[in-house]
Formats: C-alpha cells, structure tokens, sequence
C-alpha cells in the first residue's frame, strides 16, 4: 500500500513539474520564487501577476493570515474564517501565480535553489516574505509553558484555555487557592498585541460575569506586564497615558517597568522576585525572524532577521538576485538608530519597491531603487469604541471608528469585510461575543479523532520528504 502511494504520488509531482517546465520553457520567463504569503509576500504577488513573469508562492499554509486581529479570535469576537483567506482565490485569474504548499527550509544561492520539504524549487529572483514567530528571549520554560498570539492555532488555544479556566473555576471542589489562580489572567507586552488582548479579556470577563451565577468575579485578575516604563512605544506619552488608564478602568492592572523570568505553568515569577500564581500567560513581548531565515546564505540579527541593503537585496546575495522584505528583514540605513518596525505598512510598501528592482534587473538595469518608508502612523484599540491614533491624533469612539475603518480596507473579500463590519457593530451596541465555545475537548476513548487518523496514515503523508523535486 505505501508502496503504491509513494509512486502515485511521485508521477503526479513529476508530471506537475515536468508540466511547468515546459511551459517556462517555451515562455522563457523569469522564474520568481515568493516564500510567505503575509501581507509583503501576498502585495508582491499582485503587483507580479501583472508582469510578463511566472511566479512560485511557497507558503506551508493554504491561507493569507490577518494577524493584527488575532487576538479578536482568542477572546470570541470572530471566528477563524473572518481572518485568513486562502491564498489560491487571490490569484484565481491569474496563470502566471503558482501556488505551492510547503515548508521551506534553506536556500542554496550557488546553485538558485529554495530548499522545502517536497523537494527543490530553482529560481531565477527569490523574495523572502517569510515573516516572525514569537520571541521568548531565550526563556525555555515560558516557551513551553505561555500561549503565542501569532497563529491560528495559538488564538484557537487561547480561546478554549480562557473560557475553561472559568468552567474549571465554577467547581464547586476549588479551593479559594486554585479559583484565584485559574482566574488570573496575565498578558505579557505592551505593545499593540498585548494591549488590544488585555482590554479585550476584561470585555470577555463582563460578558461571563451575566452566565456564571455562583462564580465570585472579584478573584478575577487581569494584568498586563511591560518590561519599559511605558507601552505602546510608537505614540506620543500623552496618548500612552491615556492607554494606561483606560486599561485601568476597566480593571486591568498595569505593572510598568516589570521583567518576567520565569513561568512554569503554574507560577509566574519576576525579576523582582514576586511570584503570581496563574494558569494563563499570554505572550505578546516581541518577535523574531522564523527559523528559516538563518539557513538562507545571509547576515542576521540578533532577532534572527536577515539584513538588507537598502535596495531590499540580502547583504551578500551571491548572485544579487535574493530579496527580503517584511517581518523576516531586518532593514536600517542611513540615521535609523534600530531596525524598521515588524508591522503591515513597512511590508507592503517594501512589497512595491521589490516588485520595480526585480523588473529593473530582469530588464537589465543595473541601478536599483532606494526603499524609504513612509510612517503612515499608528493605532491600536483598548477595546470596544475606544482606541488611539497618533496621526491625526485621536482618542475614543472616533479613533476607534479609524482604527475600524482601516482594518476592514485591508481584510480580504467583500463578504469577510460584511460579517466582520456586522459583527463589530453588534458587540458595540451589546457587547455580545458569539464565538464562545470550547473545542478542544477530546472525544471519548474507543471513537476514532482526527488525532488518531493522522497517525494512521503519517506513513503515507510522508514517504516523499527528502526526494529531490526541481521545479523551475
């Protein structure tokens, strides 16, 4: 049966791949090689599929992510499919986007070859789109033991772990010890990310104080960490003062200049040596570049992103003909004093200066243009009708309306655009939140889970990593 699977499996790549290099033999089209399918990596291809170009997407997920939003599905206001997309309806009618689901895993710059775990893909430009994961800084046991907030899957777990802890706290066995740990919420990082979950917890809280009728809400604790004396560094410090108290009135408490050390599921411990016992630390202090970055032939950072010129090529490019952009590169030039932030904006406007040295180079011109970002400002919500924008500067419902208003220009299709706009209005007016259901309770022993399925069949899924695929 493995046998059968593997060879089936390995005609249809080679009859796909034999297909494409057919094609692009007879177009003799640049082959451009897009790793991400984050904002930079999705603009890049838009801006491609318009060009005389084939152009190879590598993503290990079939969907287009909108992380600012995350933490909306981790606190039950939205459901998954309102945030990620798929990534083949962007390009539906576009022949020259090729679409290919894999992990990539190192790039060969001598040899143009993108490195995944199906095989080897040639290219003639390769872009690096491939964005950040969560930065624990090195502390293994708050790896291993805090919820991330940059997937699916991590506000998925959120959610379920929240909304339990409360069903788990409604025992009547708990002792008055235990209620108050499983009903202390901790958010590290006053960033936009940890701001916007820590307010959006403490609205989460209201909502269950109505459904819990014998559970005591005064052991509920929500605290939000930040290691500087102040959050939300990209805004000015009276819109941070603001930040701070409105997070205040609704009952979270703020703990400035506050380093964490440790966390072993149970106790989170500080620099300072206080001990908070708590079942919940949601990471949001920083990111750093996806391990991928390291095994592409270039210099990095010390958060793992690879450093680029300032015409988006990666510094010591063998060939001049590898770029990065996005969260995965780390750009700083003239008198920049740290690298561009890891945020949307920097990403897709460096997606557009890509896109024009690319086709300077495929028509042979050897100046390239210089990238220079545009602060187009910043915002973050504190939590329903509240929010703050620095530019215009603006506090309240009416930044709150902004902040609305550009986050659903950048969601993709219509209908995500309508249920979300329905959504967001409905839990202004009622504070409602739909999307509170636990889903990560296994079945009974004897049925048969996905779980088990899986490992029935990774032999199967297997059997064609490590086999040499090119695709040009």
């Amino acid at each position: 049966m493995v046998s059968v699977c593997y060879y089936v499996k390995l005609f249809l790549n080679r009859a796909i791949l034999y297909s494409l290099e057919v094609d692009n033999m007879l177009n003799n089209k640049p082959h451009i090689v897009v790793v991400g399918s984050g904002f930079g990596g999705i603009k890049l291809c838009k801006l491609l599929a318009k060009e005389d170009v084939e152009v190879t997407l590598v993503d290990r997920h079939n969907f287009h992510l909108f992380q600012p939003l995350l933490y909306q599905v981790s606190t039950s206001v939205l459901s998954v499919d309102e945030i990620a997309y798929p990534t083949r309806s962007f390009f539906r009618d576009n022949k020259n986007i090729n679409f290919f689901m894999a992990k990539a895993k190192g790039v060969d710059q001598e040899r143009n070859i993108l490195h995944t775990n199906h095989g080897e893909i040639s290219y003639d430009y390769l872009v690096l789109a491939a964005g950040a994961t969560t930065n624990f800084f090195g502390m293994k046991s708050v790896e291993d033991n805090a919820y991330g907030m940059k997937t699916i899957q991590e506000a998925l777990a959120i959610r379920n772990h929240v909304i339990h802890e409360f069903e788990r706290a409604d025992k009547p066995y708990r002792t008055p010890e235990e209620r108050k740990q499983k009903l202390t919420f901790v958010v590290v990082g006053g960033g936009p990310t940890g701001i916007e979950e820590a307010g959006a917890i403490s609205e989460l809280v209201d909502t269950l104080k109505k459904e819990f009728h014998h559970l005591d809400f005064s052991n509920v604790s929500i605290k939000l960490i930040e290691a500087t004396g102040h959050v939300l560094p990209m805004i000015t410090p009276d819109l941070q003062e603001y930040t701070v108290k409105t997070l205040r009135d609704k009952g979270v408490e703020v703990m400035l200049n506050t380093q964490v050390v440790d966390y072993d599921g149970k106790v989170l411990t500080l620099k300072s040596g206080e001990k908070i016992p708590t079942s919940t630390v949601i990471w949001a202090a920083g990111v750093r570049a996806v391990d991928f970055i390291k095994d592409c032939g270039g210099e990095c950072a010390r958060d793992g992103r690879i450093w680029i010129e300032e015409d988006l090529l990666v510094k010591g490019a063998v060939n001049r003909n590898v770029f990065a952009i996005g969260d995965c590169a780390a750009f700083m030039h003239g008198d920049m004093q740290r690298p561009l932030p890891t945020v949307a904006p920097v990403a897709t406007q460096e997606a557009v200066v890509c896109c024009k040295n690319i086709m300077k180079l495929i028509h042979g011109e050897k100046e390239l243009l210089k990238f220079e970002y545009k602060d187009l400002g910043a915002m973050a919500t504190i939590g329903r009708g509240k929010a703050v924008v620095n530019s215009p500067k603006m506090t309240g419902f009416i930044a709150w309306c902004a902040w609305m208003f550009v986050h659903l220009l950048r969601l993709a299709g219509a209908h995500t655009n309508f249920t979300v706009a329905i959504k967001w209005m409905w839990n202004l007016f009622s504070g409602i939140r739909l999307g509170r259901v636990i889903t990560s309770i296994k079945l009974d022993s004897g049925k048969l889970t996905i779980k088990k399925v899986e490992e029935d069949f990774s032999h199967v899924k297997n059997v064609n990593e490590g086999k040499p695929v090119i695709w040009k």
